[in-house]
Formats: structure tokens, sequence, C-alpha cells
């Protein structure tokens, strides 16, 4: 049962407060203030993303528009995240733009940044119940960046080793050491040698950082050989950069150091395939 005020259409209500349905992020208004969720046929970019932010409802989705270039449609999903407030956008052609109302009946997720994710809102899910979610949940109060590793199994051997994605190397343990194979979303340069010889993973993953001036987004490939360590880069036009889950889903190899290749691991591979072939490779390949 819906109620109609003004510019916005109220279609769920709790003690917490209200799922809105405007038609566009410029019908955010001081009534939405730390507590309803504001559904609005808007493309989710910098500008209405900076309108939504004044006036800090508790969540906020809105359109992907296509996503255009650079991202550019989308961009403030990581705009009001920096603020606190989480957010997500749809699918444009699962809903008409301009119609809050038809977007949250008829809506499909297709990108949310993290603070929604934490209220379990992800892709592939109904508007619908995406903001039923924002508006029964809270993300995590106060974590810090370095508390959000993201770190998940995605894999794991017989012998319980495990391939496991983490939004960065920097976020790899003493379990993975000698262990696991780690899918990471930074680049590969030398900055990333430290890290790696830290928590000596038993192989590794990481993004090629675009390649940069003299392959210098993948040095570090080749600069732990001589730890033993076994690695390869994915194409980072292809995955994420800061986000490992898209660093395995996504990723192709766009370059491997000996130790890899000598596990079977080859340029053009989907990442999945060349992490299980890290995580069974045998020392003597070392």
């Amino acid at each position: 049962m819906s109620t109609a005020t003004d510019k916005q259409t109220e279609v769920l209500a709790s003690a917490r407060g209200r799922v809105m349905c405007m038609d566009s992020a410029y019908d955010v208004d001081e009534a939405n203030r730390d507590r309803d969720v504001c559904v609005n046929s808007s493309y989710c970019g910098v500008l209405p993303a900076r309108f939504i932010a004044e006036h800090r409802p508790r969540a906020a989705i809105g359109m992907d528009c296509g996503v255009g270039p650079e991202g550019s449609a989308i961009a403030g999903l990581w705009y009001l995240e920096a603020l606190g407030i989480p957010a997500a956008v749809a699918d444009v052609m699962t809903a008409h733009l301009g119609n809050g109302v038809h977007l949250y009946e008829h809506g499909v997720v297709s990108f949310v940044n993290q603070l929604a994710l934490d209220c379990g809102v992800g892709a592939g899910m109904a508007v619908r119940d995406a903001a039923a979610a924002l508006l029964d949940n809270d993300p995590v109060a106060g974590a810090a960046a370095s508390d959000i590793t993201n770190r998940t199994v995605m894999e794991t051997a017989p012998d319980g080793r495990c391939v496991v994605a983490a939004d960065s190397i920097a976020f790899g343990t003493s379990e993975d050491a000698d262990r696991n194979v780690l899918v990471t979303a930074g680049h590969t340069g030398r900055s990333a040698v430290p890290y790696l010889r830290r928590c000596r993973p038993f192989g590794f993953i990481c993004s090629d950082g675009g390649r940069g001036m003299d392959d210098s987004g993948m040095a570090g490939l080749y600069i732990v050989e001589a730890d033993g360590l076994a690695g390869a880069t994915v194409d980072a036009r292809r995955a994420r950069m800061g986000s490992g889950l898209s660093h395995y889903h996504d990723g192709i190899i766009s370059a491997a150091n000996a130790l890899a290749a000598a596990a079977g691991v080859e340029v053009g591979m989907a990442c999945p395939q060349a992490a299980s072939l890290l995580l069974r490779r045998t020392t003597s390949s070392a």
C-alpha cells in the first residue's frame, strides 16, 4: 500500500524509517534525513549524489543509465560511500527512468557500494528487496578501511589449502604463508614486494595496474621469483582494481613469472583456472 506526499511516494514503513520513491534525485529532502531509503529514478553520477548527500538519507537507490564512459553514471555510488551512505543502482533496462515507483516495483540491482553490500544488497536483487534490506540493516559502524578486507575463500583443496580473494595484498596474513593462493586487487609493482614477502603466499594473482611505463605495474612478479613465489597478473582493463572478487571472477591473465608458468599458468587464461593451477602446483616446480 503506497501513499503519496508531494514529490515522494511512501511504499514501505517501519520503526526505523520509510522507503520513499521519487522521480528524481533532486526530490530528496530534509524529511528523509537519517531515516529513509530514497528510491529515485535518476542516474547516480556525482552531481545527483551531491544533492542526495545534502539531506543524508539512510540509503539511496538510483539507476545505472548504461554506466557510461569512466563509469560516470554510477560514480556517485562511491561518493556516497565516502560519506557513509549505502547506495545501489538498478539496470536501466529493468525500469522506467523518471518514475520512482516503477523503479521500486520492477528494477533489478546492477551495482552497489560497499556499505550497501554490508547491508545485504547485491547485484541481481530486486529493487523492492534491496530497499527493504537497506531499511532493515546498517553497515558496520565506524569500520576502518583496513578492517574491510573482504577475504573470501573461493576454492579449497583436499588438504585444506585455499584460494582466497581479498581486496589488497596488504590483507595477506600469516595463515597464507606457504599455504594459500591469494587473488588480490592492487598492482604488482615494486611497492607490492614487501607485502608479498611478508605473507609469503603459496601463489598469488594481482593486477597488472594497466602495465605502466616499462611494465612497472608487474615488476614485482619477477622480483619475488628469487623468493620462490609463483605469481601472475590479470589485465586491469578486465577486472576492477580494489575488488578481489572481481579479479577472481573477471580477471584474465596478462603475465606470469617463471614459477607460475611452470605450473601451467598462461596469458589469456581465466583467473579461476590459473588460481586452481597455482593451488595444485608442486614445490618441485619452484
